[in-house]
């Protein structure tokens, strides 16, 4: 009789300026759910979902932090010891492309070194004809191509409000992330600062796999 393997937890961050839509990345893969006129999160939100890759389970613990200013200086709290992280940007929104650079810095010289990290451009429902030529395209997919090949990054353009390329981001980095240790150190979270988006989403949610 073979038993399942056992799911592998993975601290998982997300970093990016406010109103580039990470909840709603967030909520979209652990929920397929959206709502508009999201509330901006305070401090940061937890939440965890499981996703089969292949022959093996991920348990991802996501930390959703506040992309506002001053909430900034909490951010290492989140993503030490991470082993993955999306920096997210808004492609309509050139400023939020720069502040995507200054993370993937930031993470490059503060987190762990073999950190898995995704360059995600957000808000692709709003560009999905480019061609138009009142497109509301500020960053190339281009530009975020060569910022990821620069830095070593995955790179995806993702639309929380239609699901495009969301579940894509999590399996891609589940694919790359090292076999992990199951040790109850590995799963350790920091607990300061935690709302969840949803405690619902938070409990039940994560029991079945969105990929």
């Amino acid at each position: 009789m073979s038993f399942p393997n056992p799911a592998t937890p993975v601290k998982l961050v997300l970093l990016g300026e406010a109103a580039v839509g990470k909840s709603s990345l967030v909520l979209r893969f652990v929920s397929n759910d959206f709502q508009e006129n999201k509330e901006p999160t305070i401090g940061a939100a937890f939440l965890t979902q499981k996703c089969t890759i292949g022959d093996k389970t991920i348990k991802y613990e996501i930390w959703d932090t506040a992309g506002q200013e001053r909430f900034a200086s909490l951010a290492p709290m989140y993503y030490r010891n991470a082993q993955a992280a999306l920096v997210v940007y808004d492609i309509t929104k050139p400023a939020s492309f720069i502040k995507a650079r200054h993370w993937v810095k930031e993470l490059h010289e503060q987190a762990s070194k073999d950190i898995t990290i995704a360059l995600v451009g957000n808000k692709h429902d709003l560009v999905e004809d480019d061609t138009a030529e009142d497109s509301l395209r500020k960053v190339s997919v281009e530009e975020g191509q060569s910022l990821a090949e620069e830095e070593g990054l995955l790179f995806f353009e993702t639309s929380a409000k239609t699901s495009y390329n969301v579940n894509e981001v999590f399996i891609g980095i589940g694919s790359k992330i090292p076999q992990v240790s199951d040790s109850p150190a590995q799963s350790a979270s920091v607990n300061e600062g935690r709302v969840d988006l949803s405690g619902a989403a938070s409990s039940t949610a994560g029991e079945s796999c969105a990929c």
